[in-house]
């Protein structure tokens, strides 16, 4: 009898992963883009795992909330994060930043999509270009402004390099979340937001915003008829919302290696796509080696932004 008590933890150790169910923390509530993308791909994912993937709502703090959760689970694939590229590579810069870096404390599984960011309008906006919208700017410095969620939001840094490279002054007024700014550029309080598209996109339908620039490096099949800020005068802007899953530091790479090769397989498949599409998703999926270099990319890249632009992060 001792001979096999001994022996059922050593059993239940060496049971192929996954055994149970796998909790997927994800950093916002309900109903954004990150949720949405969520729930469209967990279940699919646990069909191929073969148990549960069980979603937990964490959010708060830019992401850090749900981050810190899963720092406090073991290290072994049964919790992992969907977090948003802010609390991966802005929230890092502020000055009470969380107690955790990204590519220490936490394992990169895989990018899994991307949500385009705009520059949209009020729709009596009288530069109906962002070229034209760049020469009045530069003409009349300080005099205009634009909305984003919130210091500090991708949305925000968004702008601030927008100023930067196109050499130009606008007031930042921030808000409380993508949709609150994009609802004020549509009343013209003020006339332009920097938006992610999940929140751009009702207003944009129904008439009461337009979109000047989509701030990805190439046009979004979303709206294929809209210029990027880099055809707009921009030369090399890029800027885009991205979602990624990570695990534990220390999670084995066997692991690791599951997650990001079923995750992988989940998105292309042609159902998982068309659902994204609907919610203005686009499915992305690399290696977490890959993703790893993307992270490290990105922080660079914001930190350049918040130093040189001065912006303001609380």
């Amino acid at each position: 009898m001792i001979l096999l008590a001994l022996a059922f933890p050593l059993t239940t150790l060496s049971q192929p992963y996954p055994s149970k169910p796998v909790r997927l923390i994800v950093t916002f509530p309900p109903g954004g883009s990150t949720d949405t993308i969520a729930r469209i791909f967990a279940p699919r994912l646990g069909e191929r795992l073969g148990q549960p993937v069980v979603i937990d709502n964490r959010p708060g703090a830019g992401g850090a909330i749900g981050i810190d959760a899963t720092l406090k689970s073991p290290a072994d694939g049964y919790t992992i994060v969907l977090a948003a590229a802010g609390a991966l590579t802005i929230v890092v810069h502020f000055p009470n930043r969380p107690a955790y870096d990204p590519l220490k404390d936490l394992a990169p599984i895989t990018m899994i999509g991307t949500s385009p960011f705009l520059l949209v309008s009020e729709t009596g906006f009288a530069q109906q270009t962002a070229s034209q919208l760049i020469t009045f700017a530069r003409q009349n410095p300080g005099k205009l402004s634009y909305a984003s969620g919130g210091n500090g939001t991708a949305m925000h840094l968004s702008g601030e390099m927008f100023k930067l490279m196109a050499g130009i002054d606008m007031v930042h007024v921030p808000f409380k979340g993508s949709g609150p700014a994009v609802t004020a550029a549509a009343q013209g309080q003020p006339p332009l937001a920097f938006a992610d598209i999940t929140s751009a996109l009702p207003l944009l339908k129904s008439g009461r915003v337009k979109a000047l620039a989509v701030l990805s490096k190439e046009r979004s099949s979303f709206l294929p008829e809209v210029p990027t800020l880099a055809e707009s005068g921009v030369p090399g802007y890029e800027a885009i919302g991205w979602f990624g899953l990570l695990a534990p530091g220390g999670t084995p790479a066997a692991v690791v290696s599951r997650l990001a090769d079923e995750t992988a397989a989940v998105m292309r498949q042609p159902d998982i796509k068309e659902k994204l599409a609907a919610a203005a998703l686009e499915p992305w999926v690399n290696t977490p080696d890959e993703f790893v270099t993307l992270i490290r990319a990105e922080t660079a890249k914001w930190g350049r932004v918040i130093r040189e632009s001065g912006a303001r992060l609380e």
